[in-house]
C-alpha cells in the first residue's frame, strides 16, 4: 500500500473513497456528486481507547475493500481522540502500521477473478502534518510490511515451506542488510551435540536446519538481545499422531521462527543501534520408521537428558537446544516465541499470548509494550513447584507432565524451557492463541505475524 500526504481533500477522484469519522455515523457509504464517502462510526469519546482505535483503523480498510475502493482519503485529525493519551508521532506510527496490516490478504494460491482481487492500493492522509508525523506514518508502514512478510511465511503450505526453504527465506529477508546468516545442517548440529533438534527431525526426509541471524548494530561492548523462534515447518505430532482436524494449520507451527526472522530484518532495516541475534531451530515433525519415540531419552546440547513422554510436545524439545546455544552470546536478555501449546488457548482464548518469565521488570515491560502495539500478552506463573511435575524417571526432565496430566500444559511447557536457560534474563511467549486471526478483528483469515511488533518495540525501547 502506498501512503501519500496532502494538505486538504480537494479534487478527490471519482473512483476513490472519502472517509469521515464520527460518533453519529453508521458505517454507511453514500455516493454524492460521483464521490463515495464512508461515514465511519467511532466509539463515544469517553469510551474510546487504544484497542478500539486499532479496530477502527482496520475497519476502514475492510469497508473500503468491500466496495472495491483502490484509493482512500481521510483527515489525520479524525483519528485523534482526547481520551487516548498518545503523541501525534505515536498515532502516526499506529496509522501507518494498522492500514497495511488490515489490507493484507494471502492470495498466492488463488486464481485471480477477472476484475482482480480487491485491494486498497493507496491511502491519502490530509491535514497539516509536520515531517516527524509523516516519518512516523512511513515507519509504521515499514513495520507492517515486515509483519505481512511474516504472515506470508506462516501461511505458506507445509509442502512449500521446509526447513531448507525457511533457511533460504531467512537469507532473502535480510539480503543487502548488515546481517550475517549462518545455517547449520545436521552434520554441524551433531558436532554441536544438538541432539534434541536432531531427534525431533529424524522422522522426516527433509534435513533439519538451525538458522543463526546476527545483527551487530550496537556497540561491541553491549550484550545482545537473543530471539529464539520455533521453526517446525509441519507438525504431524510424530508417533503420537495428531487427529485429522489437529493437522490442519500445522504449516503455521513455524510462526515463531518466521517472527524472529523478520524482527531481525526490521532491526537492521531501521538501523537500530542494538545487537540482535535470531536463532531458529527448524524441523519437520513427521511419523516414520526413523521417528523419535515415546520413551526415548535424548541427551540435549546442555548435557541434561530429556525423557520423551509425547512426541507431539516437540517444540520445547528443539527449543531446549536453541536456548542452550543462546548462552554462547552471553545475552542481555533471551526471548523465545513459539506456537507451543493448545493449553495456552484453553487458558486465554485467542485474544492474548501467554507470557512466562521469572523477571518482574521484564514481564511489566512486555505487558506494557503489548498494550501499546496491540500484541497483548498475559503473564502466567512460572513457580519452581511445577518443576517436580517434569522430573523424569529415566532422564532428567520429561517433555510433558510426568503423570500425563491434562492440566496446566502451557505452564509445563514453559517450566521445561526454563531448565535450559536458568541464570539468564529470559521470557517465553506462547503465541499459539495468536497464531491466526479471529472474527471481529477486521483482518483476513490466516496467520497474524505475532509477535513481530512486540519484539521490535521491546528492542527499540531497550536501546
Amino acid at each position: 500500500m502506498k501512503i501519500t500526504f496532502k494538505n486538504n481533500a480537494n479534487n478527490i477522484e471519482k473512483n476513490a473513497l472519502s472517509v469521515l469519522v464520527g460518533q453519529g455515523y453508521s458505517d454507511e457509504i453514500i455516493k454524492e456528486k460521483g464521490v463515495k464517502t464512508l461515514y465511519l462510526k467511532s466509539e463515544e469519546e469517553n469510551k474510546m481507547n487504544l484497542r478500539k482505535l486499532f479496530l477502527l483503523l482496520r475497519k476502514t480498510i475492510i469497508l473500503a475493500k468491500g466496495v472495491k475502493a483502490e484509493k482512500i482519503y481521510f483527515n489525520f485529525n479524525d483519528f485523534k481522540f482526547s481520551k487516548i493519551k498518545i503523541s501525534d508521532e505515536e498515532l502516526g506510527e499506529i496509522i501507518g502500521t494498522e492500514l497495511p496490516f488490515a489490507e493484507y490478504e494471502f492470495t498466492q494460491y488463488k486464481t485471480p477473478p477477472k476484475e482482480g482481487f480487491s485491494s486498497v492500493k493507496e491511502t491519502v492522509i490530509y491535514g497539516t502534518l509536520n515531517e516527524k508525523v509523516k516519518k512516523s506514518i512511513l515507519k509504521g508502514k515499514i513495520l507492517a510490511e515486515e509483519i505481512n512478510k511474516t504472515r506470508n511465511l506462516a501461511n505458506t503450505p507445509g509442502g512449500d515451506m521446509t526447513p531448507q526453504i525457511l533457511a533460504r527465506k531467512a537469507k532473502e529477508a535480510v539480503k543487502g542488510m548488515p546481517v550475517k546468516v549462518t545455517v547449520l545442517g545436521e552434520k554441524e548440529m551433531e558436532k554441536e551435540k544438538m541432539r534434541a533438534i536432531l531427534s525431533v527431525g529424524r522422522g522426516s526426509d527433509e534435513e533439519s536446519k538451525f538458522i543463526i541471524m546476527e545483527y551487530w548494530g550496537g556497540a561491541k561492548k553491549n550484550r545482545p538481545v537473543v530471539l529464539v523462534g520455533k521453526g517446525v515447518t509441519f507438525d504431524t505430532g510424530g508417533i503420537n499422531l495428531k487427529p485429522s482436524n489437529g493437522l490442519l494449520g500445522m504449516n503455521m507451527d513455524m510462526s515463531g521462527g518466521a517472527a524472529v526472522i523478520h524482527t531481525v530484518a526490521l532491526a537492521a532495516k531501521m538501523k537500530l543501534r542494538a545487537n540482535v541475534v535470531g536463532l531458529i531451530p527448524s524441523v519437520e515433525n513427521m511419523a516414520s520408521g526413523k521417528s523419535y519415540r515415546p520413551g526415548d531419552v535424548i541427551r540435549s546440547m546442555s548435557g541434561s537428558t530429556i525423557e520423551v513422554l509425547n512426541t507431539d510436545a516437540e517444540g520445547r524439545v528443539i527449543l531446549a537446544d536453541a536456548l542452550s546455544y543462546a548462552k554462547k552470546y552471553n545475552p542481555a536478555v533471551v526471548i523465545d516465541t513459539a506456537t507451543l501449546t493448545g493449553a495456552a488457548m484453553v487458558a486465554l482464548g485467542e485474544k492474548a499470548s501467554a507470557l512466562f518469565t521469572d523477571d518482574d521488570k521484564l514481564a511489566q515491560s512486555l505487558e506494557k509494550i503489548g498494550e501499546e502495539t496491540g500484541e497483548y500478552v498475559w503473564r502466567l506463573p512460572l513457580w519452581e513447584e511445577y518443576e517436580n511435575d517434569i522430573k523424569g524417571t529415566l532422564g532428567d526432565w520429561t517433555n510433558i507432565h510426568n503423570k500425563d496430566s491434562r492440566y496446566g500444559g502451557a505452564i509445563y511447557g514453559a517450566i521445561f524451557l526454563y531448565q535450559f536457560i536458568k541464570g539468564f534474563k529470559w521470557a517465553h511467549i506462547d503465541i499459539a492463541p495468536r497464531m491466526t486471526s479471529t472474527p471481529g478483528e477486521y483482518l483476513s483469515a490466516g496467520a497474524l505475524g505475532a509477535p513481530v511488533r512486540l519484539l521490535y518495540k521491546f528492542i527499540e525501547k531497550s536501546i
